[in-house]
C-alpha cells in the first residue's frame, strides 16, 4: 500500500513540480518583465528549490566520454560486454590511437558497484580516476522494478554467481575493486573460486567501505539490523511493484525507503545544503549551485532493490554474521558450499576504510585480513583514509589525491606478479 501511495505523490506532484520549473524561468528570463519585478531572483530562487524538491530524479548518465592517456585526450564509449537480467557489466573503452596502443595491455580492472540503493553512477569519479591506466568495466545493477516477474527471484547467493561469472569472463589477471556492499559476496566469489580450484581468480581484490564483520564498532545502520527481527524487515519494508512498471508483482525493498534512510542520518546537513542552494540562487552564485543540482541529482535518483536479496543481506551479513564466524553456505555451481575465506592464497588483498564512515565502522573492512589467512603477509596491504567519510573513500578530493594513487601502486605490484609468475 505504501508504494501505491507514493505514487499518487508523484502524480501530484509531477505537475506542480513541472510548474514551478516553468514560472522559475519567468523570473530571470531577460525577455521576460517579470524578471524586472521586484524580488525576482528570490521568487525564481524558491520555485527552482520547491522544483527540485518535488520532481522525479531518473537515472543519471555516467557522462564519461574522454580521459586523458599519457596527457593526450582519448575518447570513451561504454559498451554493455554482458547482459543479465539485473545487471549489465558495462565496459568504459578506451579508443586509443595507434601512438597509445601501448596501454591497450593496462592492467584490467572490474569495478563491483553496491546494489543498495543508488545506481553505480555514483561511481562515477571512481571510474573517471582509473581510466587513464586501466582497462574498466563496472556492474551496472538495474532497478527491480524494472525486471519482469518472469525472470524470477534474485538472491545474495546470486549475487555472488553473478560475480563468479563476470570474474571468469575477464579472465585470470583481473583486480577487483569493491566498494561498499558488495565486499561480502565478492570475497564470497573468490573464496568459492578458489576452493573449487577455478583457474579465473583474480590477481588481487581491493576492497572499500565494506560490512566484512558488522560486529566491529558498529553503526546505526548495523544496530538498526540488529534490533529489529527478520520477520519486521519482512512486514514491515518490503513492498509490490506498481502496475505501471514492467516488474508489477514483483517484491522490492523501495528505493525510496533507502533514500528516506539516508536522509534520516543527517537531516540538519541536508537542510543546510538546500538552504544554501537557495541562497547561492539569489546571490548568482552559479557554481556552487550547480555543484548542488549535480549532487542531489545523482543523491536523489536511487532504484529498488530485490526483496529476496535485500532480506538474505539483512539476515546473513547483519544478523547472523555469517562471513566472519565461518558459517555461510552459498549455492554454487549446483552445489551447496561453505564459504572458507582461507582457500584464497594467491590473490593481493588491499582494504580501506574512512576514518570518518558512519556505514561501516572502523575495522569492518579490515576485518577480511583475518579471514585470508593464507594469503602471504607482503601481499596484504591496508589504508584509513583520515578525515574521510564513506563517500570520501571513492569519490571527491580524497579519492583523487590520497586512496586512488595507493590503489593504483597496489594494482601495478599485483600486475608485475601475475605478468612474472606468466612469464615463468
Amino acid at each position: 500500500m505504501l508504494y501505491h501511495l507514493r505514487e499518487a505523490q508523484r502524480a501530484v506532484l509531477k505537475p506542480l513540480s513541472s510548474w514551478a520549473d516553468s514560472v522559475s524561468q519567468l523570473y530571470v528570463n531577460p525577455y521576460s518583465p517579470l524578471a524586472y519585478t521586484p524580488f525576482a531572483n528570490r521568487v525564481s530562487a524558491g520555485l527552482e528549490l520547491l522544483h527540485r524538491l518535488g520532481k522525479e530524479y531518473e537515472k543519471p548518465g555516467f557522462d564519461i566520454d574522454e580521459t586523458l592517456v599519457d596527457d593526450q585526450p582519448v575518447s570513451v564509449v561504454e559498451r554493455i560486454e554482458i547482459a543479465r537480467p539485473f545487471c549489465r557489466l558495462v565496459k568504459f573503452e578506451r579508443l586509443l590511437p595507434a601512438t597509445l596502443r601501448a596501454h591497450e595491455s593496462d592492467p584490467t580492472v572490474l569495478v563491483f558497484a553496491p546494489l543498495s540503493g543508488h545506481h553505480a553512477t555514483l561511481l562515477r569519479d571512481t571510474i573517471r580516476a582509473l581510466l587513464p591506466h586501466h582497462n574498466v568495466f563496472i556492474t551496472d545493477w538495474i532497478d527491480a522494478r524494472m525486471v519482469p516477474l518472469s525472470e524470477g527471484p534474485f538472491h545474495l547467493d546470486d549475487y555472488v554467481g553473478y560475480a563468479a561469472d563476470f570474474i571468469r569472463h575477464l579472465g585470470p589477471k583481473v583486480h577487483l575493486v569493491s566498494v561498499c556492499q558488495p565486499t561480502v559476496p565478492v570475497l564470497a566469489a573468490v573464496s568459492l573460486l578458489a576452493q573449487t580450484r577455478d583457474p579465473h581468480l583474480p590477481l588481487s581484490m581491493t576492497m572499500m567501505g565494506g560490512p566484512i564483520d558488522t560486529r566491529r564498532n558498529p553503526t546505526e545502520v548495523n544496530a538498526l539490523a540488529q534490533r529489529r527481527s527478520y520477520v519486521w524487515f519482512e512486514r514491515n519494508v518490503i513492498y509490490r511493484v506498481p502496475g505501471r512498471y514492467p516488474g508489477a508483482g514483483r517484491q522490492v525493498y523501495p528505493g525510496f525507503l533507502q533514500h528516506a534512510g539516508f536522509v534520516a542520518m543527517n537531516p540538519d546537513r541536508h537542510l543546510n545544503s538546500h538552504w544554501d542552494f537557495y541562497l547561492d540562487l539569489v546571490r548568482g552564485d552559479m557554481e556552487d549551485a550547480e555543484a548542488h543540482r549535480r549532487f542531489y541529482d545523482e543523491y536523489n535518483a536511487v532504484l529498488d532493490l530485490p526483496a529476496e536479496y535485500y532480506l538474505d543481506t539483512i539476515r546473513t551479513v547483519f544478523q547472523k554474521h555469517a562471513l566472519p564466524l565461518g558459517t555461510w553456505e552459498v549455492r554454487f555451481g549446483g552445489k551447496t558450499l561453505l564459504v572458507d575465506p582461507s582457500a584464497i592464497k594467491s590473490v593481493g588483498l588491499f582494504t580501506i576504510e574512512g576514518e570518518l564512515d558512519d556505514i561501516s565502522g572502523s575495522g569492518q573492512t579490515q576485518a577480511a585480513h583475518d579471514l585470508c589467512t593464507r594469503i602471504p603477509r607482503n601481499w596484504q596491504r591496508h589504508l584509513t583514509a583520515e578525515g574521510a567519510g564513506h563517500y570520501g573513500i571513492f569519490s571527491g578530493r580524497r579519492w583523487r589525491e590520497k586512496i586512488y594513487p595507493e590503489v593504483r601502486s597496489f594494482i601495478t605490484e599485483h600486475e608485475r606478479r601475475g605478468r612474472g609468475a606468466a612469464r615463468g
